[in-house]
């Protein structure tokens, strides 16, 4: 009901708008919420990346949130929508020559380059939003006069006169409504730290010591791209690397998915049989308030995927405190980035620590959602 009173209230909004007014941003506004640019007309891009809860899908899905549904209601996906919050920060997918691995890009394989090319997906995956083909999300457009005049303002009088050239067009507004402060606010009590405007607790500066140390454990190896206590760190550094996560069986036994998950072998641009099983390091920003966790949604709770972590160096940690059995079997052993992982390791204390500080990394407007 809350997302519905959303999409109205952004669409009463943009509506009255006049075609002298409006910018890409807004008219990306307008079509990130719009749910005729899907087959039954029932999803749109803020279907599965909600503003309301850190532009994740917070839909049950009958699989506890841990993949999407599809515009058919019954299509499942087989990994978690990531946050679009903060993405438009990723930075196009390439191999770094001097680390010897592939950065940036959207989604968890990379495989789109920008955020006009992420945009352009989800309305033609026939498991999500299910359009046909580009001819049929432009013909979407054209039953909105709206649409017609403005696209024709912002993108010049001959714009439909090419199917795909007109999609494009519609990617392009889409993502720079993405690109917008909306989706980046960068005000966390972290950053309101920083400013000298919230006071840290005991735990949470116990926390943020041991977050940033590359000492005492590996957050820093992979969720560091600035620097302590330096103002628009991202909390990651868009590396991929495969942590050992295992398959979601019980995802799995719902949306019918034998074949393994290859990760960035899946992206096209990738034919390095080494790559299996890596997937995009994603941002700690609001991770709080975004489980599931994971690019399969496999673990329900923050402390546990530290938990997870910690196992790697601490030979107690031998159990998943969600199953109270012992941790899964890896997807893809062989090409677990160890030397990443390598730290030292923690006590409960400590663990509690760096939960506390991750969830100081909460958007000021989502902060009601942390539940204690």
């Amino acid at each position: 009901m809350k997302s519905l009173k959303l999409i109205l209230a952004n669409v009463l909004i943009l509506s009255t708008l006049s075609a002298n007014d409006i910018s890409k941003e807004e008219l990306g506004r307008m079509l990130f919420f719009d749910v005729n640019l899907s087959k039954n007309r029932t999803q749109s891009c803020a279907t599965c990346h909600n503003p309301e809860v850190g532009f994740i899908d917070d839909r049950e899905n009958g699989v506890s949130k841990m993949a999407s549904l599809g515009d058919d209601k019954k299509s499942l996906g087989d990994r978690q929508a990531p946050t679009a919050s903060y993405a438009k920060f990723s930075p196009p997918f390439h191999f770094d020559e001097k680390k010897g691995l592939y950065k940036g890009g959207q989604f968890w394989d990379g495989r789109a380059n920008s955020l006009e090319e992420q945009a352009g997906g989800p309305p033609l995956n026939p498991i999500e939003m299910g359009l046909k083909d580009v001819k049929e999300a432009v013909s979407r457009l054209k039953e909105n006069e709206f649409y017609i005049e403005n696209f024709k303002k912002l993108f010049g009088e001959n714009i439909f006169s090419d199917d795909k050239i007109a999609y494009e067009a519609m990617t392009k507004a889409i993502a720079s409504f993405e690109r917008s402060d909306e989706f980046s606010t960068f005000d966390s009590k972290y950053d309101r730290y920083l400013k000298g405007e919230y006071d840290l607790t005991p735990l949470e500066d116990l926390g943020m010591s041991i977050f940033f140390s590359n000492n005492n454990n590996s957050c820093a190896a992979c969720h560091v791209l600035k620097g302590e206590g330096k103002e628009g760190e991202t909390f990651t550094n868009y590396e991929f690397h495969n942590i050992g996560i295992s398959e979601n069986k019980s995802l799995r036994e719902k949306n019918g998915v034998k074949d393994k998950d290859l990760g960035l072998l899946a992206n096209s641009n990738v034919n390095d049989k080494n790559q299996i099983g890596k997937y995009k390091t994603p941002t700690l920003r609001n991770v709080a308030v975004t489980s599931p966790y994971m690019h399969n949604g496999v673990f329900k709770d923050l402390r546990t995927v530290v938990e997870f972590y910690d196992k790697y160096n601490n030979k107690e940690r031998t159990i998943n405190p969600e199953t109270n059995l012992p941790w899964d079997e890896p997807e893809h052993k062989d090409t677990i980035s160890l030397k990443e992982l390598k730290a030292n390791a923690q006590n409960d204390r400590k663990i509690d620590a760096l939960v506390a500080f991750m969830r100081l990394l909460t958007d000021k407007r989502y902060e009601n959602l942390i539940k204690e």
